[in-house]
Order: C-alpha cells, then sequence, then structure tokens
C-alpha cells in the first residue's frame, strides 16, 4: 500500500491509473496536478484525486509513488520541476509511447536520482482524452512494458512490476531502442497513416459525398485518427527516424500492390491479400510469436 500518489497530469491514462490504483486498495491519498485548474477541478469532483495541487513539485511531496501523465516533449521539464524532492524510496513512473527520448530526458533531469525512475509504456488508450474519460479498467488485461535504465534501483523495478500487476496487466521488459522500433512499426505508423488517408480524402471536391456513404469498414480503419493531435505531434516527432524507416518500408509494399493490379495479374493480388489477410486472422493482441497462434 501506498501513502500518497503524486499525480501529474490528470487527464485519461492519469486518472484512469488512479482510479485503479484506488479500486485495487493500493493507496491511501492522491495529489494531482494538471496545467489547467479545471481539470483538477474536475478530476477531484469526480472522485480521480482528492487533493488538487497548485504545482507539480506540491503534487509529489509527501508522495511514494509519482505517475507522469504528460505529453512526451514535457517530460524533461516535469521531472526537472520535481527532482529536488525525489528520493531514492520513491517509485516514479511515466506512460509515455515513446522511450528513448523518455530515458534521455529523465537521465538528465534527474541525475543522481534517476535511480528512482522506471519508465512505462502501458499498451491502451482511447481516441479521446480528458479526465471525463477516465476509467477504472482502462489498464486491465493490457501489456505494459517497462524500459528500465541500468541506473535504475532493482526495488524500484520490482515494484512497478508489481503495481502493473496489480491492476491487471501483463507487464514485460526491453531496451528503449527496441521499444521505439517496435511501436513505430504497430503503433506509431498506423497513426500516421490514419491521418494521412483522413486528409487526403478531406482534400478532394467529393469528400462530402464520399463520407456520407462511408460505412464501418471507414469507421474502424480511421478511428485512430481522431486521437488527440498534440500528443501525436510530440510522439512522431520524438520518435522520427523508426517512423520514417518503417513509412519507407510500408510505401515499398503498397507500390508493390499497386504494381501487381497495374499489371492485371488476377493471382498473384489474390496471393499478396490472402498472405495478409491469413496473417491478420492469425494474429491475437498481446501475444508474441514464439507463444503460439
Amino acid at each position: 500500500m501506498f501513502e500518497q500518489l503524486g499525480l501529474i497530469g490528470c487527464g485519461l491514462m492519469g486518472g484512469s491509473f488512479a482510479l485503479a490504483l484506488k479500486r485495487a486498495g493500493l493507496v491511501k491519498r492522491v495529489v494531482g496536478y494538471s496545467k489547467s485548474p479545471s481539470t483538477t477541478d474536475r478530476a477531484r469532483q469526480m472522485g480521480v484525486i482528492d487533493v488538487e495541487a497548485p504545482s507539480a513539485l506540491l503534487a509529489v511531496a509527501g508522495a511514494d509513488i509519482v505517475l507522469l501523465a504528460v505529453p512526451v516533449s514535457a517530460t524533461e521539464a516535469t521531472l526537472k520541476a520535481i527532482k529536488h524532492l525525489v528520493t531514492p524510496n520513491m517509485l516514479i513512473m511515466d506512460v509515455g509511447s515513446t522511450k528513448a527520448d523518455v530515458v534521455q530526458a529523465a537521465r538528465s533531469a534527474l541525475r543522481d536520482q534517476v535511480g528512482s525512475f522506471v519508465p512505462a509504456h502501458p499498451i491502451t488508450g482511447r481516441e479521446v482524452s480528458g479526465v471525463d474519460h477516465a476509467d477504472v479498467d482502462l489498464y486491465n488485461g493490457r501489456q505494459v512494458i517497462l524500459t528500465p535504465m541500468e541506473r535504475t534501483l532493482t526495488a524500484r523495478i520490482k515494484q512497478a512490476e508489481e503495481v502493473w500487476a496489480a491492476l491487471g496487466c501483463n507487464v514485460s521488459s526491453m531496451s528503449p531502442e527496441a521499444h521505439d522500433q517496435t511501436f513505430a512499426a504497430v503503433s506509431h505508423l498506423p497513426h500516421l497513416l490514419a491521418f494521412a488517408f483522413i486528409n487526403g480524402l478531406a482534400g478532394q471536391s467529393q469528400a462530402e459525398s464520399f463520407f456520407s456513404l462511408a460505412g464501418p469498414g471507414f469507421r474502424d480503419f480511421t478511428r485512430i485518427a481522431a486521437s488527440d493531435p498534440k500528443i501525436w505531434r510530440d510522439i512522431l516527432l520524438a520518435n522520427r527516424e523508426e517512423v520514417l524507416t518503417q513509412s519507407k518500408l510500408f510505401q515499398q509494399s503498397l507500390q508493390q500492390l499497386e504494381q501487381i493490379i497495374r499489371s492485371d495479374n488476377p493471382q498473384a493480388l489474390q496471393d499478396m491479400l490472402t498472405l495478409a489477410s491469413e496473417t491478420r486472422a492469425h494474429w491475437r493482441m498481446g501475444v508474441r510469436p514464439n507463444q503460439g497462434n
């Protein structure tokens, strides 16, 4: 049981974490801070937090667990703001979707206190944001990737694993670099494609007619294009090299399909579509290839 959670960022991710921690009986009090006073006020009204803090520093005063639920570009500034109250016995985590930049930010901001920081990426979220969408079950049954550094204290890593497991998560670890390469492929690129597809469609003269006739396939394919633009701006820029690499590979695959269509080769086209269809049909969320289909 933790005495106090210092929650910095009381939106969807942070609010859901606080609610889940409370339901699990893992924390006695939650002190929250967000840049917008209306957000923390709403979080208190909803029971997400118990006390509103006027600053990030005061949100962690007296805390033994801290969660940063802020855009990845704000990580370094946030850690610098709280570093004077960080102790070796405090567990600090984030929920950012990129990790190499977050690790670098932690090293730069926390320096000697960096051992308390355990970078984390819960594989969950929604296309909506804000504390009004906080969900106590957001993390339940989801994967959480930890990317500890060489100086991260073993005790803090163990704590982080126990916390996420208590919330119903499947916890695993990898290097920050491997994390960013992986999620450029399976998360960041799909968002980029969804944004590009919507913009490409919206820029056409018949866009209004197209949108009016779109059905479930369009809805499912484009859902993530409704995600928070500021959050995804930061993610795509923070992981730009890996995202651009994956974009090139995607373009090569698309061009291959285009060439088959141009050549009017039904069998080759069917073979390519079958490969994709069977690969997708055998995919199960959260199961690694060596675990079977």
